[in-house]
């Protein structure tokens, strides 16, 4: 049996295995139309990414942070920037107005923590010092060429990834609860970088490289590059509540089975023994991809996680995370090998 079968089979057969209440199913339904909508207004302005946008629409639903592996020029800050744009703060008593849509951090070797965290500036006016706020205090933040800077920048983004927060001077400051980083870095040109340590890729829920994109695609976006840039502020958007909100509709609707995460946990063990895997995948993955997986049922129109939606993602999560051992290069081969026991086991118990 194929594993476009195996998923099919349990994707079919694990409604019957769930014995939960049927959820509420226009609460569902308005989340969906909000993803949808994020996704139809990202798409017009970044084209031919249709795979990458729907990732990163999964990631930020799924509060978890983007690492794309790009070449210059591919569009990496288009698709941050018509996210980030995309999403309007809210004009309630709560809203912070130092947090903005959309920022950009431009990562050098001379790049200081308080450059991307903020800084106590002195104010002569009021005799004491008042935070200034950083670009990291923002719904969506590009992190471009991340691996540029200096490992005390770089464990500054790891407090902000993992924790929300930032500490400058013994003072710590809250981020917004929309929160999510868009990190780049060019596959190539490795001269002068710092290689991001192991606890900060295991923060990046999704690990993507991006393929230039095919010939039709990109005569549209030579074609249309006039009307993207100047219609650019007349496309749709969706406040900061609508997100956190239909955020927490599907994580509270859309069910996982005991067996998906049954599979989850066979499939990371099975890796962790295989003899061309020198390090596996932590704990922490398995936990940051469920809320990603309830994302793209949702997406998928469905209120259940199915063994299509561990198909889709599971590379894009434990890719970045397994470290191969010395002549091991096919990591495709290597995540196939070990998934293919535990979907078997998954379609089987889904049809018993």
């Amino acid at each position: 049996m194929t594993s476009e079968s195996l998923a099919e089979t349990a994707t079919e057969n694990i409604v019957e295995s769930e014995a939960v209440s049927q959820p509420d199913k226009s609460e569902l339904a308005r989340a969906i139309d909000l993803l949808n909508k994020l996704k139809t207004v990202v798409c017009r302005q970044v084209l031919g990414r249709d795979d990458v946008i729907e990732l990163a629409i999964i990631a930020l639903m799924a509060d978890g942070h983007v690492l794309l592996e790009d070449f210059p020029g591919s569009g990496k800050t288009t698709l941050a920037k018509a996210l980030g744009e995309a999403i309007v703060s809210n004009d309630s008593e709560d809203s912070n107005p130092d947090i903005l849509p959309f920022r950009r951090i431009q990562f050098t070797p001379d790049l200081l923590p308080s450059d991307v965290t903020g800084v106590p500036v002195f104010d002569s006016a009021s005799n004491a010092f008042h935070f200034r706020h950083g670009p990291l205090f923002a719904h969506v933040v590009l992190a471009d060429e991340i691996n540029r800077t200096s490992p005390k920048v770089q464990a500054a983004m790891l407090e902000a990834m993992g924790e929300k927060q930032v500490t400058v001077d013994n003072v710590t400051y809250p981020l917004d609860e929309l929160f999510f980083v868009i990190a780049t870095q060019n596959p190539l040109d490795l001269v002068g970088t710092y290689p991001l340590p192991t606890p900060q890729l295991d923060r990046f829920l999704f690990k993507i490289s991006m393929e230039h994109i095919d010939r039709q695609s990109e005569l549209d976006v030579l074609d249309t590059y006039k009307q993207r840039r100047d219609r650019s502020l007349e496309l749709g958007t969706v406040s900061r509540d609508e997100i956190l909100q239909a955020r927490a509709i599907i994580d509270r609707e859309v069910t996982i089975s005991p067996l998906i995460k049954e599979t989850l946990v066979d499939i990371s063990r099975s890796l962790r023994e295989d003899d061309r895997v020198l390090q596996g995948n932590s704990t922490r993955s398995m936990v940051l991809m469920l809320p990603a997986l309830q994302v793209a049922a949702a997406l998928g129109g469905r209120d259940f996680v199915s063994a299509e939606d561990i198909e889709l993602l599971l590379p894009r999560v434990l890719g970045h995370r397994i470290e191969l051992a010395p002549g091991v290069t096919d990591m495709e081969r290597v995540l196939a090998d070990n998934m293919r026991d535990a979907m078997e086991r998954l379609a089987r118990s889904t049809l018993g």
